[in-house]
């Protein structure tokens, strides 16, 4: 693993593209508070945003990395497509309108906001041009979101690119083990968007009590267990 100068692990997916580790999520920060919330991320050494069309915070984050002075090679960028822009030619006007809000030419890691099992050939139209995007060097890497191990059997079975990654609720009380192991064998990263716990309760007094017998604080353990980062 290479580590930057903050410190943070650097992780390599199936396509050689390196991220950090420790990303920083903007899920449920209104927009107009999505720009100094990623200035002082950015400030205290963060250099992986995620964002989502579907969070209307683009534009913000893009504001936030053009005016921190630091170089924009140097910052992670990733965001999501959302169900409403699934289909052959609406996914890369998706990836047109990202772009612009985010003052970039080129997305780090754009992937599927989640699967759409009622019309899942416009899933598979969506990922395809990913791929097509991937192949014009507009986009570093590509995968999917929220996709259990039916949604990514068949897109594997159905599509040329293997995800990158596969960004789901994993923390210590829902492990989503038959999935992980699923990612394993295709060299999908886990993405963890809820590593702290998210939407799931913590059990009384367990994180309290194993941060009190290690003098670590439960946000810490959770992510170090999960190897994740707080995001949706």
């Amino acid at each position: 693993m290479l580590t930057p100068d903050n410190g943070v692990p650097m992780l390599t997916l199936n396509n050689g593209v390196t991220l950090p580790a420790l990303g920083f999520g903007v899920f449920q920060t209104p927009p107009a508070e999505t720009a100094a919330a990623v200035a002082l991320a950015l400030a205290t050494g963060y250099r992986h945003i995620d964002t989502a069309a579907a969070y209307g915070n683009e534009r913000g984050v893009g504001e936030a990395v053009a005016a921190s002075g630091i170089d924009p090679a140097e910052v992670f960028l990733e965001t999501k497509v959302w169900i409403s822009d699934y289909g052959t030619g609406a996914t890369r006007h998706a990836f047109e309108k990202s772009a612009a809000k985010l003052g970039v030419e080129r997305i780090d890691l754009l992937i599927l906001h989640q699967p759409l099992p009622t019309r899942f050939d416009l899933t598979l139209e969506a990922y395809r041009d990913l791929e097509t995007l991937l192949d014009d060097g507009l986009v570093r890497a590509i995968g999917v979101s929220n996709f259990m191990p039916t949604h990514l059997g068949r897109l594997l079975d159905e599509t040329r690119v293997v995800p990158a990654v596969n960004q789901i609720e994993v923390h210590p009380y829902f492990q989503q083990r038959e999935l992980q192991t699923l990612h394993a064998e295709h060299g999908i990263l886990t993405q963890a968007w809820s590593p702290l716990g998210g939407i799931t309760f913590y059990p009384a007094g367990v994180a309290r009590d194993g941060a009190a017998r290690s003098g670590t604080p439960p946000s810490r353990r959770s992510a170090r267990r999960t190897g994740g980062r707080p995001r949706r």
